[in-house]
């Protein structure tokens, strides 16, 4: 099941940096997760600093 990218985003862009497939895009508010693109590694999730990525 792919990561989802709550309301605690901040728009950081750190997990777009860290996505390995390119999954993650710049949204408004916040970035999004395009599930089909997803392999859930949780690289995003790691680099998150405001715990926003969670499993799906």
């Amino acid at each position: 099941m792919a990561y989802q990218i709550t309301d605690k985003c901040v728009a950081c862009g750190l997990c777009k940096e860290a996505c390995p497939t390119e999954a993650i895009s710049e949204g408004a508010p916040c970035y999004t997760i395009d599930a089909d693109k997803c392999v859930d590694c949780g690289a995003c999730a790691g680099e998150c600093p405001s715990a926003a990525i969670v499993a799906g």
